[in-house]
């Protein structure tokens, strides 16, 4: 039998902590824990406790990626507050000018993102673009709403669904060219508290919702029309999302009832698969379907927790036993 080293071309390095940056296929043995580790790849997503916020809230805005997030607004100490995740710790920044609750989100880092919509004693139709440290006030939502989901950038998005009481939810979705909206396509159903993926204003996906009942509908954006395509397994709203139109994940919400349950699109179907640690509602949701953050929300209270979603394939550190 061939042995470690005439394999990789090395002896198994003896460390007081683990490697940084191991690579796949790498095994070290850990003198403080005096045990063998190895990084391997993933068989199965899963989602991995991070740091938390430092402001519990629920019915937040989210953007970015999962190195590089931003949560804004929500129920919480102040409904303005912004923090900026990097990868590791949360930190505060300045706050939105329009404090509000149930707003949207787009943007691709911690430094270009959009706070839409929203609601403020009313349904707000305010449009906030961050830079890294500033919000700045821009053109306006036509429809007023709340409840609502965006995907995209902060210069190429759509917003569709929401609500505008005492019981209107419009159908109209609206994109965003870095400078005004404008109407366009309706959307098949109407519902609010829905979840989004999507690159920019031409491509999207929602899904999720509720127009009075939690529903599982799925539809996609080409540019022009939405198109009703496959459901989601559980029906909920107050869901979390991210990703692309096609290839997106689906995280938490209401079914009714606060749910874990996690699933991934793959441009034809959802599929389920490892659930949230904490089940909770009303969550944010930035990033990939292989690599995605979710945070806050609603599970007994409101939540300043954070998970980061790994998909099949990503490394992680193993420890190895006589077993």
């Amino acid at each position: 039998m061939a042995t470690y080293k005439e394999i990789r071309g090395t002896q198994i390095e003896a460390v007081a902590t683990d490697p940084s940056n191991p690579v796949e296929g790498q095994v070290w043995y850990n003198t403080t824990s005096n045990v063998l580790k190895g990084e391997a790849a993933t068989t199965a997503g899963s989602w991995a406790t991070v740091n938390s916020m430092n402001d519990s809230r629920t019915s937040l805005g989210g953007a970015g990626v999962q190195t590089s997030a931003l949560g804004f607004g929500g129920y919480g100490d102040s409904q303005g507050v912004t923090e900026s995740y990097n990868g590791t710790n949360w930190t505060e920044v300045n706050d939105l000018n329009n404090a509000r609750t149930y707003l949207a989100g787009s943007g691709v880092s911690n430094t270009s993102a959009l706070a839409i919509g929203g609601y403020a004693t009313t349904p707000r139709a305010f449009t906030e673009s961050w830079n890294g440290t500033n919000w700045t006030e821009v053109n306006d939502l036509n429809t007023a709403r709340f409840a609502l989901t965006a995907a995209g950038t902060q210069t190429s998005a759509i917003a569709a669904g929401g609500a505008t009481p005492p019981a209107a939810r419009p159908t109209n979705s609206e994109i965003w060219n870095g400078t005004n909206w404008t109407n366009t396509g309706t959307i098949n159903s109407a519902r609010d508290s829905l979840a989004s993926a999507g690159a920019d204003s031409t491509s999207a996906l929602i899904f999720g919702g509720t127009d009075g009942t939690a529903r599982a509908y799925t539809e996609v954006w080409n540019g022009s029309n939405w198109t009703e395509v496959n459901d989601l397994n559980d029906a909920r709203f107050g869901l979390g999302g991210a990703g692309t139109a096609t290839a997106a994940i689906a995280f938490g919400g209401n079914s009714p009832g606060n749910t874990a349950n996690t699933e991934l699109y793959n441009g034809s179907n959802w599929t389920e698969v490892a659930n949230l640690n904490t089940a909770r509602r009303e969550i944010a949701g930035c990033g990939s379907s292989t690599a995605a953050l979710g945070f806050g929300g609603y599970s007994t209270a409101g939540s300043a927790d954070a998970e980061a979603w790994n998909g099949a394939g990503s490394p992680q550190v193993r420890t190895f036993d006589d077993s």
